[in-house]
């Protein structure tokens, strides 16, 4: 099909975007609506807290919806402020579906581009399709009483395409939402100068890396497997925003957060790998993505957002035990077997996952495949 000479209107809404270059929240949807923009295809417009300007220029954001989502990210952001305080979780909710409501009949988009499920309950009832980009933190959401039965009222509006960057999510969704909207996966993608990161041949490293934000969840059973494993021989750096009050055992090195500059040029040529244990609602994580495409070797705990990208033994180690930690980290840090795993991980990130630029790609399908199917 050949495309429209005009460019579709997109309306890309997301409570998440970076402040600066150093930031690392939202930056999987700075480069998605860079990627989409370089196409020529779309004229995107972003509704998101204020930043890092997009690749388009053209943001849908007034100046007092841009002060309070300011002030929302500085809280630490709406999954954030759900899980620590509900009742201040729900009060920003319904702020950022308000707000969404009214800039939606402000742009009056071909079609809407959100990057959470549950934005979809404040576009407004006008019929316009959708595209939604599914996390595994939505599923959390999606446990709560009535959420279900509120989304598909909002689906039932307009056609909508379910995009999960992972393949686990397929079934659930299709389970809840296959009668009345299309599920077809759509993989966040990598930048290419992941692969270009100079690791040395053999390291010899004992260092290794958990980068993630700091909640209970995200770090897991790293506090109880890991004491003992690591010290002053194998040593364990945090990168991180604190976003919990947590005591850290004192065996892992707190370092803050971190940036994708900052892992590439630092820490990832230097580590002898990376270490997940977390037992939160993970879609594809991209630090995993981006680390295996360094051929950076990778631990992490089995559940379905993890399995979903490693092939045990083959492109990295999944573990349920410490026991399987201990046999892991002794492999990973073997220079020859690191080697391989991070070889044979870097070609299944290339294969499977692709650019940023294949991800633009079966988005503005998409976007095509939704404007031809409405009555």
């Amino acid at each position: 099909m050949q495309p429209s000479t005009a460019p579709l209107h997109i309306l890309m809404a997301s409570t998440s975007w970076p402040h600066d270059s150093h930031d690392w929240r939202g930056r999987f949807i700075f480069d998605l609506q860079a990627a989409l923009t370089q196409s020529g295809e779309v004229a995107l417009t972003l509704w998101a807290p204020p930043g890092v300007a997009p690749s388009s220029g053209k943001t849908a954001t007034t100046a007092a919806e841009a002060t309070w989502l300011k002030r929302m990210s500085e809280r630490g952001g709406i999954a954030h402020l759900l899980r620590t305080n509900p009742l201040s979780g729900l009060l920003h909710a319904r702020g950022i579906l308000g707000r969404l409501h009214t800039a939606g009949l402000r742009a009056a988009p071909d079609v809407y581009h959100v990057n959470w499920l549950q934005l979809t309950l404040g576009l407004p009832d006008d019929g316009r399709p959708a595209l939604i980009s599914v996390l595994g933190s939505d599923f959390g959401l999606l446990r709560l009483p009535g959420m279900t039965t509120l989304l598909r009222r909002a689906f039932s509006r307009r056609r909508t395409v379910l995009a999960p960057n992972a393949v686990w999510m397929l079934e659930p969704l299709r389970e809840r939402f296959g009668d009345i909207a299309e599920v077809r996966p759509n993989p966040f993608g990598v930048n290419a100068n992941w692969f270009d990161v100079a690791r040395a041949t053999a390291t010899n490293s004992r260092d290794w890396l958990v980068v993630s934000r700091i909640t209970r969840n995200k770090l897991g059973d790293l506090p109880a497997w890991g004491e003992g494993l690591f010290g002053k021989t194998r040593r364990l750096h945090l990168l991180g925003p604190m976003q919990e009050t947590l005591e850290l055992p004192d065996w892992i090195t707190q370092h803050g957060a971190t940036n994708p500059r900052a892992l590439r040029e630092t820490h990832f040529p230097r580590a002898a790998g990376l270490l997940t244990l977390s037992r939160h609602d993970e879609g594809r994580p991209q630090v995993m993505i981006e680390a295996m495409a360094a051929g950076l070797p990778v631990i992490a705990s089995r559940i379905p957002g993890h399995s979903d990208l490693i092939r045990h033994g083959e492109t990295g180690w999944l573990v349920a035990s410490r026991e399987e930690l201990f046999n892991a980290l002794e492999q990973a840090e073997d220079p020859i077997m690191a080697a391989r795993i991070g070889a044979q991980a870097q070609a299944w990130i290339r294969e499977r996952i692709g650019s940023w630029d294949d991800c633009a790609k079966r988005c503005l399908q998409a976007y095509r495949d939704l404007l031809e199917a409405r009555p």
